[in-house]
């Protein structure tokens, strides 16, 4: 039988009953079908129900797993809710195994700290992650991840409510936990990263010739700031406007692909640019012989980025997702966008109405590569398939 998913959506009002009225309508959009998972985001304004309403989206969904967590705002049935609402999402998965998972830190000795909780993830096709940013230390679980299981997709978010450590909200079936991270391992199921970085490349390539951590001291074998104002030099007048508006670095992940394209490259911010050194710092560790290319974001590039996103999905699949979670910045929005509703107006034309919920995020986890980051301002989407 076919993947079945639904999405429920209350807006700002209504209290507890909003937890009810949108785990109502995700059970309805199930039509029948039992429940395998069931993912809740709760807006700020509405913490103070949660226990409440946890208990009433269980009851309504009986889903062996559930998972979620407060924040700042909610995105379901195309519709973004950037401060408040309830938002359900309800899969049934037949075949598919699905396991939830409450991680914490231990210490572990001198300044040593253990991660307990995690799943056995042989055969998992991917983990969908939610993690308070105050008490999880999730870079570092990433990239044991990737030397543990490379390749296997991690996508999720950092949780947006809770403003410091002790006072998150994460959902794990039926308690709330206040730290650590939460999420779900699932087989047997077909689950397809989307990034979109919302940036576009601008300027040459240039291969990092000289660096430490994640100081770049050399590009193409000159000074790095010397040549990166050659750069900007380059660039057309437009181009030299959005630099200065907030100029980024892209770096390749994965060397070995013949042409690099917008994807392909992990895009972070300039952290300082040393005059007398000649260095630039940027937000990621960096090492010799990577090739980096100068990175612009503003709506217009984030809108056309989504959009080749999407559709380069599509292309590489046979049929429409049944589903998707969607995991986008706490900076995007009306922040970025003059329409409203962008990326989940975007998500549901480019998916013919499937149904996708998800949340603003502090923080976006998913794959550049084969490698799981953090990023910002992102639009991130774990794709379920029919």
């Amino acid at each position: 039988m076919p993947s079945r998913i639904a999405t429920g959506l209350a807006d700002a009002g209504g209290g507890a009953g909003s937890f009810v009225a949108a785990a109502e309508s995700a059970a309805a959009g199930l039509d029948g079908a039992p429940a395998d998972l069931a993912v809740v985001f709760v807006g700020s304004t509405h913490l103070r129900w949660l226990d409440e309403g946890l208990a009433a989206v269980r009851e309504r969904l009986d889903a062996p797993a559930l998972v979620g967590c407060g924040a700042q705002g909610v995105v379901a049935s195309g519709r973004e809710l950037e401060t408040g609402g309830v938002a359900v999402w309800a899969a049934s998965l037949p075949g598919a195994r699905v396991e939830s998972f409450h991680l914490e830190t231990v210490n572990a000795g001198e300044s040593t700290v253990a991660i307990t909780g995690m799943p056995d993830l042989d055969d998992v096709e991917a983990l969908i992650m939610l993690a308070d940013p105050y008490t999880f230390p999730i870079e570092p679980l990433l990239g044991q991840l990737g030397e543990d299981h490379p390749g296997l997709p991690v996508l999720g978010g950092l949780a947006s409510a809770g403003g410091g450590p002790g006072l998150a909200a994460l959902l794990h079936d039926d308690q709330v936990a206040r730290q650590g991270a939460v999420g779900v391992a699932v087989a047997g199921v077909e689950i397809t990263p989307c990034v979109s970085q919302g940036a576009r490349p601008i300027g040459p390539e240039m291969v990092i010739t000289a660096a430490e951590e994640n100081v770049i001291h050399e590009l193409a074998s000159r000074p790095a700031l010397a040549r990166l104002k050659e750069a900007i030099a380059e660039l057309s007048q437009s181009e030299r406007a959005l630099a200065a508006q907030g100029l980024l670095l892209g770096i390749v992940v994965d060397e070995n692909k013949p042409e690099y394209e917008r994807g392909d490259f992990l895009v972070r911010g300039l952290l300082g640019l040393d005059d007398e050194g000649q260095t630039v710092t940027v937000g990621e560790r960096v090492r010799v012989g990577q090739t980096v290319r100068m990175q612009v974001r503003d709506g217009e590039s984030a809108d056309d980025d989504l959009r080749e996103t999407l559709a380069s999905r599509l292309r590489d699949s046979n049929a429409p997702p049944a589903g998707a979670l969607l995991f986008t910045c706490n900076g995007r929005g009306s922040h970025m966008f003059a329409t409203p509703d962008h990326d989940a107006s975007e998500v549901e034309r480019a998916f013919s109405g499937a149904p996708t919920a998800g949340f603003f995020c502090a923080g976006e986890i998913g794959p550049v590569g084969e490698r799981n980051f953090v990023h910002g301002f992102t639009a991130t989407l774990a794709v379920f398939g029919a």
